[in-house]
């Protein structure tokens, strides 16, 4: 779908540096996916009880060797 909007420049350079995107577009994408996957692990949250869910696998297996 093609969609014209207005987007702060150094915003969007911004967000180019910190994605890695080659494009606009690309930042674009990787943004809105970002926000939706924020989204849907909030509700997961909610939906689960409270735990960390942005361990590392790293994080996780000091923590079960811990355990």
């Amino acid at each position: 779908m093609k969609t014209t909007v207005v987007i702060d420049e150094e915003l969007l350079r911004e967000a180019m540096e910190a994605t890695g995107a080659k494009t606009k577009h690309e930042a674009i994408e990787a943004g809105l996916r970002e926000l939706v996957r924020r989204k849907n692990l909030k509700a997961l949250r909610e939906e689960l009880g409270s735990f960390d869910l942005e361990l590392s696998l790293e994080e996780l297996e000091r923590m079960r060797s811990e355990g």
